[in-house]
């Protein structure tokens, strides 16, 4: 059955601490606070340097059983190297310790800067580079260069299928020519609602949806209303149940109906104001993935021991949340 994660993009933000975290929580509790009230998260240090193989064991053994990591590519390989000659750095990437992460290793995000346009044939050679699986990233690790010499990590404790998602932000993706590729090599395009200043598209192009929400008023900074969170809800029902969403622009052809469903990860990035995780609540709520969320930073007093009591250890203790009936209708450290 289709599974569906709702979660936030990375956890390390002062303004969270006293509105999203406990007063007095000490910073490296904070991963282990937020993986009880939200069931992935996307780590986004592994965009913006080398991480060491102990930093994912760390956060391997933070996190519940059932917990999901999504990882942010570096931004070496998408923003300075613009996908060309990257086959060492993305080798690196692997190598850096990511496959310590073992089952809770989720989608691996690649993420383009604004300025990059549309060239398919290097996107084709960047697609055919990406392992699909653990063992396959294992392997192709071994072509790191010098610099993890003393400390790559190339084992895997067994094979799983790796899944990638490509998000992008300048107007020439918008082509039916970009969704097709996408779909040839089973890359999810990201859904990626940024308050209109970059494409947002609502193409399916894989067995799975990636969608990332980073305000949709103000871009980084504004909560969604209870209206706007229930259009994406709708949304992710019909994705999840294997269908297209009713509302969206798409640029393709339409998408076969999945009758196994597609698994749905949902990422909120407008952090700056501590909005993320509770709307990553109120999200999950609307599709019975947890109870009633607190209130939010601003629209109503929160209460630290809501959520200290463990807001997704309810999930994990009623079955029928993990997985949901059909029927039931910054910027400082992330760009």
């Amino acid at each position: 059955m289709a599974d569906i994660r709702i979660g936030i993009s990375g956890w390390t933000y002062a303004p969270w601490r006293g509105s999203f975290f406990p007063k007095g929580l000490s910073q490296k509790k904070e991963l282990a606070f937020a993986s009880r009230q939200v069931r992935t998260i996307e780590i986004n240090g592994t965009f913006y340097s080398m991480q060491r193989p102990t930093s994912f064991r760390a956060w391997y053994e933070a996190v519940p059983d059932d917990f999901v990591f999504a990882l942010k590519g570096p931004r070496f390989i998408t923003h300075l190297k613009r996908l060309k000659d990257v086959v060492a750095p993305t080798a690196n990437f692997f190598a850096s310790g990511v496959l310590r992460l073992n089952e809770k290793l989720g989608p691996i995000l690649w993420q383009l800067p604004p300025m990059t346009r549309f060239d398919p044939e290097r996107l084709r050679e960047f697609f055919n580079l990406l392992p699909r699986s653990t063992k396959e990233a294992a392997v192709f690790a071994r072509h790191h260069d010098h610099r993890l010499k003393a400390r790559a990590w190339l084992r895997v404790d067994r094979d799983r299928p790796l899944r990638h998602a490509l998000e992008v932000r300048h107007p020439s993706f918008e082509c039916a020519e970009f969704i097709a590729l996408l779909r040839e090599h089973d890359i999810a395009l990201v859904v990626a609602d940024t308050a209109g200043k970059w494409p947002l598209m609502h193409d399916v192009t894989s067995d799975f949806v990636y969608v990332r929400l980073h305000g949709d008023t103000e871009l980084y900074a504004s909560g969604y209303t209870p209206a706007a969170l229930d259009a994406w809800a709708e949304k992710i029902r019909a994705w999840s149940a294997g269908d297209d969403a009713a509302e969206g622009r798409r640029l393709g052809a339409a998408v076969e109906r999945r009758g196994r469903g597609r698994d749905v990860y949902v990422y909120f990035d407008n952090d700056v104001k501590a909005y993320a995780p509770f709307d990553a609540m109120g999200l999950a709520h609307r599709l019975g993935l947890g109870p009633a969320a607190p209130a939010g930073p601003v629209e109503g007093t929160f209460t630290p021991a809501v959520l200290r009591t463990g807001w997704a250890d309810w999930v994990r203790q009623n079955s029928s949340a993990t997985a949901p009936k059909r029927a039931r209708s910054r910027r400082a450290t992330n760009p």
